[in-house]
């Protein structure tokens, strides 16, 4: 089980290199778990828990097709990107 301080912070690093890009949840899951599906794959759901919370925290937005999502209520395939300042 990976835990959830080290998914927060493989999320904040990996949005924050990129402030003007959304990044792939997938690429987050990598970044913590390794780059072969059977070790990444696991850490997906609890990743969306993590990103969901971020997002209700003001840290961060979740994003699907390309606008910002309620994180109580999105599915499907979702970006991450950097907390909005406006």
């Amino acid at each position: 089980m990976t835990d959830p301080a080290e998914i927060e912070e493989a999320i904040l690093r990996l949005v924050a290199e990129r402030p003007d890009k959304t990044i792939d949840p997938a690429a987050v899951a990598r970044a913590v778990a390794g780059d072969g599906s059977e070790q990444w794959g696991p850490v997906m759901q609890p990743l969306r828990r993590v990103a969901v919370r971020l997002a209700k925290e003001g840290r961060l937005v979740i994003y699907r097709k390309g606008r910002p999502v309620d994180p109580d209520d999105f599915k499907g395939v979702y970006r991450l990107g950097p907390a909005r300042l406006d």
